[in-house]
């Protein structure tokens, strides 16, 4: 059974960083897209970054480009967004994605999510 756990969520001021850990189990990331996708109240799920495992290519959304910065340790199974000088409308649920099967990082199909972790941004 393949299991994605994210965690390092929680509130933070603006301008503060906070470390997003997704931890898999049941699964390895070896060759794979994994992506950080975050989904706030009233709105769309929102792809964050992806890193393509096996050649360490990484994908931002324009919003956080320069501030997040997707990782990946192959050895603990464990994907990272870490996350600088956030902002308010970082405010959301955060998920992890595995097991992509086709299309482009921020809208293709994956086959293995978590169960989120929250991200709140205060002034």
């Amino acid at each position: 059974q393949v299991n994605l756990v994210e965690s390092g969520g929680g509130s933070v001021r603006a301008g503060g960083s906070l470390r997003l850990s997704c931890v898999a189990s049941g699964y390895t990331f070896t060759t794979d897209c994994v992506g950080w996708f975050r989904q706030a109240p009233g709105k769309e799920r929102e792809a964050v970054a992806a890193v393509i495992t096996s050649s360490d290519m990484i994908y931002y959304t324009d919003s956080v480009k320069g501030r997040f910065t997707i990782s990946q340790d192959n050895s603990k199974k464990t994907v990272y967004l870490q996350m600088d000088r956030v902002k308010d409308e970082d405010t959301a649920m955060y998920y992890c994605a595995a097991g992509f099967s086709g299309g482009t990082w921020n809208g293709g199909t994956y086959q293995y999510w978590g169960q989120g972790t929250q991200v709140t941004v205060s002034s």
